[in-house]
C-alpha cells in the first residue's frame, strides 16, 4: 500500500510538473543586431508600476535604495509629474507610447464597454471580474486586440516614430508595444490547446519585442516565466532580458523596460509599503551593475525612470470605504453576459468607474442625480457632443468646459468654461488664466476620457480613501487603489541621469515628444 502511494505521489508530480512545463514553456528567440543610427547615446526608459515621490523619499532616507539614490544624486529629480486618466496603467502606457490623451489613443481604460460589440472590453484585473467577462476574451483583448485593434491608428507610437527614420527600438514586458516589425508571438502549447490564444500570433512590434514567455531572448529567463511568476511578466524577467541586450551590445537607440512587480504589494499594503521601493531598487541595481560601474552606466546611456500612476489609501471598513455602484444604482438592470439587454453597463477602474446609458430611455442626467447622493463621489461627469458637464455630491450647481475658449492654462491649451470652478478646484485669474489644484491637468484629461469612446456614458470619480465596486470587482480595502483625477492618484516622480536635458513639461503625455528629442535623428 505504502508503495502504491508512493508511486502515485510520484505519477502525479511528474503529471504536474509536464502541465506546468506546458504552460510556461517557450522557445528562445535569437537577437537580429541591432544598429545605433542615433547621434547620441542609447536612452532606456524604465517604469515602475505605482512609483510615488513620497514613499520613494522615505527609502532614500533609510538607505534603502541606493541606486535610486545614485540616480538622483548624479541626475535631475523632478517629484511631479502628471499621469494620464484614467490612472490605470493601459491607459497611461498608451499616453506615454503615442503622446496624446484617451480621446486619441482611445485606450479608456483597464476596463471599458464596446458598444458595437455590447460587450466588455477587459486588459485583467480580478479573478471574478475575468471569468464574468470571459477568460478567452480577456486573453484576446490584452494580447492580441489591444495592440492591434484598440490602439488607434491614428496615432503613432514612439516605436513607429523611430522606425520610419530608421532607429531601431525595443519593448521589455510592456503591454503596449505596437512597432513596424512584424514578430511571432509563441503561445505555450497547453494555453493554445484550451483555445484560450491561437498557437502563433504574428502582431506588428519594435526591433526587439520581449513579452515574457511569448517572446523571449535570454535564454537564461527560463526559470523566471513560470505560471507562478505570471509567465516572466516580472521584475526579473524584465531585468535579465535588458541585462541580455546590454551584455551582447545588442541595446538599440531606444528600450522601454517595465518593472510591474511593486504595483501588488502596494494595492495589498497600501502606498507606505516600502518593503516594494526597495525591491525595484534592487532591480535597478542589477541593471546598473550590467556595466563595469555605475558611473559608466550613465556614462554609456541615458536612464529615465518613470511612475505611472500613484495609489490613494482605501480605508479598512469596506461598508464605508466601497462605494457599491450596483446598490446605488438598484432601480436600475445591469448589463451581464448572461443579459445583455441589461439598461446599464459598469465598468469599474478601481477609484473611477464608467457608467453606460444602453437603454435609451434612460437619461444621464437622471443617472447623475442618483449617483449625487453619495458624499464618497467627488464627481460625475459626461458630454453632449463638444460640451462636457460636471456635477458634485458638494454642489448645486454644475461645471462646463469645452475645447478652445478664452480661458488658457500652463499647458496652452483653451477652453470655454462655466459654472462652479470648485467642482474640479479650478481658479481662473483676471487674465483668464486656468490654475489646477488638486486635479492636475484636469481639463484635458478628463476630457480625453469622455470623448475617448462611443457610447451615452458617463464618468464617476470617487474621492481620496474610497474605491468602486460592483458584483464582480476586486476591492483594495485596507490597501491602495488608483484610477481617479485626483492628485494623489495623478502625480508621479521621474528621474533623469546621464543627459542634462530636462523636460520643459511636467506631464506623461509630453514624454514621447521629450525622449524623440534626447534620441536625435541619424
Amino acid at each position: 500500500m505504502k508503495r502504491n502511494i508512493i508511486i502515485v505521489l510520484i505519477l502525479l508530480i511528474v503529471i504536474g510538473t509536464s502541465v506546468v512545463l506546458a504552460v510556461s514553456m517557450s522557445p528562445t528567440k535569437e537577437l537580429t543586431a541591432t544598429v545605433n543610427d542615433s547621434p547620441n547615446k542609447p536612452v532606456i526608459l524604465i517604469v515602475i508600476d505605482s512609483l510615488m515621490n513620497e514613499p520613494l523619499q522615505k527609502a532614500i532616507e533609510e538607505n534603502k535604495a541606493p541606486a535610486f539614490s545614485f540616480l538622483i544624486n548624479n541626475g535631475y529629480y523632478e517629484p511631479e509629474m502628471i499621469s494620464s486618466y484614467p490612472t490605470m496603467s493601459v491607459t497611461i502606457d498608451s499616453t506615454l507610447l503615442t503622446g496624446t490623451y484617451a480621446n486619441q489613443h482611445k485606450i479608456p481604460g483597464l476596463i471599458w464597454f464596446k458598444e458595437n460589440e455590447n460587450r466588455m472590453v477587459s486588459y485583467g484585473s480580478g479573478i471574478s471580474e475575468m471569468w464574468h467577462n470571459g477568460i478567452k476574451n480577456v486573453a484576446l483583448d490584452s494580447i492580441i486586440r489591444l495592440n492591434n485593434k484598440h490602439l488607434s491608428s491614428n496615432v503613432q507610437t514612439i516605436h513607429e516614430w523611430l522606425a520610419i527614420r530608421n532607429i531601431q527600438s525595443a519593448s521589455i514586458n510592456g503591454l503596449l508595444y505596437r512597432g513596424s516589425v512584424q514578430h511571432s508571438l509563441h503561445v505555450p502549447k497547453l494555453i493554445s490547446a484550451t483555445n484560450l490564444l491561437p498557437k502563433d500570433i504574428i502582431t506588428n512590434g519594435p526591433t526587439i519585442l520581449s513579452l515574457g514567455a511569448l517572446s523571449q531572448y535570454n535564454p537564461a529567463n527560463d526559470r523566471h516565466k513560470f505560471v507562478w511568476k505570471r509567465l516572466g511578466v516580472n521584475d526579473d524577467f524584465t531585468v535579465n532580458e535588458l541585462k541580455y541586450l546590454i551584455h551582447q551590445r545588442q541595446l538599440p537607440p531606444f528600450t522601454l523596460a517595465y518593472l510591474p512587480d511593486a504595483d501588488a504589494p502596494i494595492h495589498k499594503n497600501g502606498p507606505n509599503d516600502l518593503k516594494a521601493i526597495a525591491q525595484a531598487d534592487q532591480s535597478l541595481q542589477e541593471m546598473l551593475n550590467s556595466y563595469t560601474t555605475w558611473q559608466e552606466a550613465i556614462q554609456q546611456a541615458t536612464w529615465v525612470i518613470l511612475g505611472d500612476s500613484g495609489q490613494s489609501v482605501v480605508n479598512k471598513d469596506k461598508e464605508t470605504s466601497l462605494i457599491d455602484l450596483n446598490a446605488l444604482l438598484e432601480r436600475y438592470s445591469f448589463w451581464e453576459r448572461e443579459n445583455t439587454k441589461g439598461q446599464l453597463a459598469i465598468a469599474i477602474n478601481e477609484r473611477m468607474a464608467y457608467v453606460y446609458a444602453n437603454d435609451q430611455n434612460v437619461a444621464l442626467t437622471e443617472v447623475a442625480n442618483t449617483l449625487k447622493q453619495d458624499e464618497r463621489i467627488q464627481f460625475i461627469a459626461w458630454k453632449d457632443n463638444e460640451t462636457n458637464y460636471v456635477v458634485s455630491p458638494d454642489s448645486d450647481q454644475t461645471l462646463t468646459f469645452s475645447p478652445n475658449g478664452p480661458n488658457v492654462d500652463a499647458y496652452n491649451q483653451s477652453w470655454a468654461i462655466d459654472g462652479d470652478l470648485a467642482i474640479l478646484d479650478l481658479t481662473i485669474n483676471n487674465e483668464g488664466f486656468v490654475q489646477y489644484n488638486d486635479y492636475p491637468d484636469a481639463l484635458a484629461r478628463l476630457d480625453g476620457a469622455l470623448h475617448s469612446q462611443e457610447g451615452n456614458f458617463l464618468i464617476v470619480d470617487a474621492k481620496p480613501s474610497y474605491e468602486f465596486i460592483e458584483k464582480h470587482s476586486h476591492d483594495h480595502a485596507g490597501g491602495g487603489a488608483h484610477g481617479s483625477l485626483h492628485k494623489m492618484d495623478s502625480v508621479v516622480p521621474m528621474i533623469v541621469a546621464g543627459t542634462d536635458a530636462k523636460p520643459t513639461i511636467k506631464r506623461l503625455v509630453d514624454v514621447k515628444e521629450w525622449i524623440v528629442r534626447l534620441i536625435g535623428s541619424p
